[in-house]
């Protein structure tokens, strides 16, 4: 009965044997991964193994791991090399194969410089002609950040508020505060941000009531590993105690108005250096500006002519008195009245320029001149007076232009200002009168210049001119208080020329800019001074 109840026995293992090798076949294998999690550092290397069973080399196997879809290939090996165009960007240059027991069905790919990206699910995929298996394999990447740091903020309520802060942890991690005696305690907030690296910054705050040591914990909820911090708060930090509460309202002020006044008293200390050496630097440019003007006109009167000027008195107008002299010209109001001189001027004769004509003429060399001009303290509201070179055969009947384009190159003053006369308004040159203003006349280069010759400063130039024929000193006044003298040219041999009219000549710069030489008794007499 025994040996019946045996026989059977071997029988129903030989189905079974002979049923499991019927369905695995000759090519049938299956593929094996880790049973648990791959845990690896951030930034480290890891590998991801998977062997077959049952034991068969792998050689000409077809190996793919894989992300999410079959396409995201993280590594494929195919006819016994890496097949890298199947292979995903952010994994290559990063994976290799390591196939030391490939011959007994062990393989893995090894993954340098992890990323937070390289965490999650890999599916480990082997194919042998038409028959495939697969395994699913977990990666996790763990960052252990910088931190915990508790911060106290200040008080809050009838307590402190502290802040704990911890940077690029991964995953997020757990924060935990702990009392003195290691009970935890609850945060009022938690906040976390995640930055392009994909690391966790986190926050957490804390209002705290009575002096004790508080610690702030930060765990890796896969690694287990965690980080602390402890803070202790003196008692005389809680509001409730009114001499912190003093000292903090009191002292902070304090040291805001200190660190204020320090900084206010360093930042004029520097204003008033800069402003110092700017002083200095435009003092020096000054006086640098002042020996080049001295020199240019020490160089101008050592190669310029001086000239001894002697005023015309057939072009004299008839509001103007000349001295006996013939170096003194001022207006008929600025001197007494007698019976040769009318007692008054008529509406016509105060719509005309008063003028004056030197009897020394020009048609080369370089030459000068200096006029000493007097303008007294109570002079009129149309006081003015204008002097220069002009062409000799300009008009000066009644009102005119005093112009270049009417070739007149002055310089004129009127209501406390110096201007160059020219069609174009231009700003003022001066702004006081100068007493004695030195006339300087380069024939050939073109160029009518004028200087202060008291303080040896320059007031204008007139340059590229084109000058064809004979020019002449000019001189306009104009109101009570102005007068014109001539300075004396030392060691120069006073010779008055023929003042009679000379040829007539064409002149290059004769632009017409629509304003009639002819008297308009329209124009009142300041719009000839105008700039």
């Amino acid at each position: 009965m025994v040996g019946s109840l045996d026989l059977p026995l071997p029988r129903n293992l030989f189905s079974i044997l002979l049923l499991q090798v019927s369905m695995w076949g000759a090519d049938s294998f299956l593929v094996i991964g880790p049973p648990e999690p791959i845990v690896a550092m951030l930034g480290a290397d890891t590998m991801l193994p998977c062997r077959v069973a049952p034991a068969m080399s792998l050689e000409n196997m077809e190996l793919r791991w894989f992300r999410s879809q079959f396409s995201d290939a993280v590594y494929v090996y195919q006819d016994g090399v890496e097949q890298a165009g199947e292979q995903l960007m952010d994994f290559k240059g990063r994976t290799e194969l390591v196939k030391d027991y490939i011959t007994e069905g062990r393989v893995a790919v090894r993954i340098h410089s992890l990323r937070v990206s390289d965490n999650g699910m890999y599916t480990c995929f082997f194919k042998k002609g038409s028959d495939f298996e697969e395994a699913i394999l977990e990666l996790k990447v763990i960052g252990l950040g910088s931190g915990p740091r508790i911060f106290m903020v200040g008080p809050e309520g009838k307590g402190i508020r502290l802040k704990c802060t911890g940077k690029r942890w991964f995953p997020q991690p757990e924060v935990q505060w702990k009392d003195a005696r290691g009970e935890k305690i609850p945060s009022l907030s938690e906040d976390e941000t995640q930055d392009d690296d994909g690391l966790f910054q986190t926050e957490a705050s804390l209002i705290v009531t009575d002096s004790s040591k508080v610690s702030c914990c930060m765990k890796n909820p896969f690694f287990g590993q965690e980080q602390v911090e402890t803070i202790s708060i003196p008692e005389p930090f809680f509001p409730r105690t009114s001499p912190w509460k003093v000292a903090f309202a009191v002292t902070l002020p304090i040291l805001g108005i200190f660190v204020g006044a320090v900084v206010f008293l360093a930042w004029k200390e520097q204003q008033e250096k800069k402003r110092a050496q700017e002083a200095k630097e435009e003092k020096e440019k000054e006086s640098k500006a002042k020996e080049s003007l001295e020199e240019e006109l020490d160089w101008r009167k050592e190669h310029f002519e001086a000239v001894a000027i002697t005023l015309d008195p057939e072009t004299t107008h008839r509001n103007l008195v000349l001295s006996e002299s013939r170096k003194h010209v001022s207006s008929i109001e600025n001197v007494p009245q007698n019976n040769d001189a009318p007692t008054h001027q008529g509406p016509e004769e105060s719509e005309t320029i008063f003028s004056v004509l030197g009897q020394n003429c020009f048609n080369m060399g370089r030459h000068y001149w200096e006029v000493e001009v007097s303008v007294g303290t109570e002079v009129g509201p149309g006081a003015r007076w204008a002097l220069g070179v002009c062409s000799e055969t300009v008009k000066r009947e009644g009102w005119f232009v005093e112009s270049p384009e009417k070739n007149f190159w002055v310089v004129a003053y009127k209501e406390e200002e110096i201007r160059a006369l020219t069609s174009q308004p231009k700003s003022p040159l001066l702004s006081q009168c100068p007493q004695k203003i030195g006339v300087f006349l380069d024939w050939e280069a073109g160029n009518v210049s004028f200087y202060n010759m008291a303080e040896g400063s320059h007031i204008h130039s007139f340059t590229g001119i084109t000058f064809c024929g004979t020019l002449r000193p000019y001189f306009s006044l104009q109101g009570a208080g102005i007068s014109v003298t001539i300075c004396s040219a030392s060691g120069h041999t006073e010779n008055y020329p023929d003042s009679s009219p000379k040829t007539s000549v064409t002149h290059l710069r004769s632009f017409d800019m629509g304003v009639p030489q002819e008297a308009n008794s329209l124009l009142p007499p300041k719009i000839v001074s105008a700039p």
